[in-house]
């Protein structure tokens, strides 16, 4: 079906909830909803499947959500790296700690891929390389209110309407954008992000491993994917940035200079950049209009929980959206920002806290040192990269699996 098609197709059905965003926020969402037996359309600007910029480390917690929605047979689909252990180095010092069992390595490209179909076989309609953006409240001919989306894909666009709309289009999507009910906060300190992938990772990079260098101007990390690719992902300071000219050349010098190798050929691909990393929305709801992932928070991705909070909001807001689409859309804004507190608040709060303390390269490297010799002090930070530290996924309400 051609493209045109399908928009007017999407603009001829009433949709009880149409998801902006496919990674996975949105795709859980999406999958749990149509699973309820609601009318689901999801919608990405990109053409899928696409690279991420991510770390693609997914810790216990993200692990047995997916367990607990039925979704756990996907990473040994794609084969997930268990991870074993993080080897932090920054001012030349380097120690290597074995990290709490249930995390894994999985490339988002083929994670988002798989999520997206799980949502399509629950019922969803799935629509990718479409631009969307948030319209105004509007009635139909019943006097029954609606919130209306904007796509555009290639030359043609098309209005479509919902009984409510969630917002999981990620930090660089632009969905909320020109909506007065959404502010965007952005710490003023904040790192912006940057990433690419070498096809072939060098023979010394550990499969299991998680490589973190800290040094001045940010923090870079590098693990092994499943495919023998290597993932690099970086935290950086945008004066650095500004010097240096390009990604590649601020995240070497940091790796470098934290004594770490630098494999060569990684100055020499593309890397993809992300907007600043530290954000969040002053509300992650209004009326018939509800924000999950990374759309909503995020907090630079040191401690790696970003896939986790993104995969938690996605499964939290779908009971709550369904209130909405049988409703009670002003009580599922009220109870869905209470909701999203509860989730990340503490959690923000703590990764904050670690960020701040490792953006230092002088204190990152006395507290390497001081690891290396009181090895336990590490543990409560390995807690926290690992997901342990969370509260259990067995408290979060979630609809049940669709069959």
């Amino acid at each position: 079906m051609q493209q045109t098609d399908r928009l007017e197709r999407a603009a001829a059905t009433g949709w009880d909830a149409i998801v902006v965003g496919a990674g996975p926020a949105g795709a859980i969402a999406a999958r749990q909803i149509s699973g309820a037996g609601k009318r689901v359309l999801l919608v990405d600007k990109a053409t899928f499947p696409r690279s991420k910029v991510c770390g693609s480390c997914l810790n216990a917690t993200g692990t047995a959500l997916l367990e607990r929605l039925g979704l756990g047979h996907l990473l040994s689909d794609l084969a997930a790296e268990p991870l074993n252990e993080i080897s932090l180095a920054a001012s030349g010092r380097l120690i290597s700690l074995a990290l709490p069992r249930g995390g894994v390595v999985v490339s988002r490209k083929e994670l988002d891929a798989a999520l997206v179909h799980e949502a399509i076989v629950a019922g969803a309609v799935f629509l990718d390389d479409t631009r969307a953006r948030l319209c105004e409240e509007t009635a139909d001919e019943h006097l029954h209110l609606h919130r209306t989306v904007e796509l555009k894909s290639g030359g043609a666009f098309v209005l479509a309407r919902a009984k409510v709309v969630i917002a999981a289009d990620g930090l660089g999507g632009g969905f909320l954008n020109g909506s007065h009910e959404f502010r965007r906060i952005a710490a003023r300190d904040s790192l912006i992000g940057a990433g690419a992938v070498l096809a072939q990772a060098p023979a010394d990079i550990r499969r299991g491993t998680i490589y973190m260098a800290v040094g001045r101007g940010g923090y870079v990390g590098q693990v092994c994917l499943e495919n023998g690719a290597l993932d690099v992902a970086a935290a950086l300071d945008r004066r650095m940035l500004a010097n240096t000219g390009n990604p590649a050349d601020a995240a070497r010098r940091i790796v470098e200079r934290a004594g770490l190798p630098w494999p060569a050929e990684l100055s020499r691909l593309k890397w993809h950049g992300t907007p600043t990393l530290t954000r969040r929305l002053a509300h992650v709801a209004a009326h018939r209009v509800l924000v999950a992932g990374d759309a909503g928070a995020y907090v630079e991705p040191f401690t790696g929980e970003g896939m986790t909070w993104a995969m938690l909001t996605g499964a939290a807001v779908a009971p709550i959206a369904c209130e909405a689409i049988d409703g009670e859309p002003r009580q599922a804004a009220d109870r869905w920002e209470a909701m999203h507190r509860r989730l990340l608040g503490r959690r923000m709060i703590i990764c904050r806290a670690v960020c701040r303390l490792l953006r230092s390269e002088r204190l990152a490297g006395a507290a390497i040192a001081i690891a290396k010799r009181f090895p336990w002090l590490a543990a409560p930070i390995l807690q926290i990269v690992a997901g342990k530290a969370a509260r259990p996924v067995s408290e979060l309400t979630l609809i049940s699996s669709p069959s």
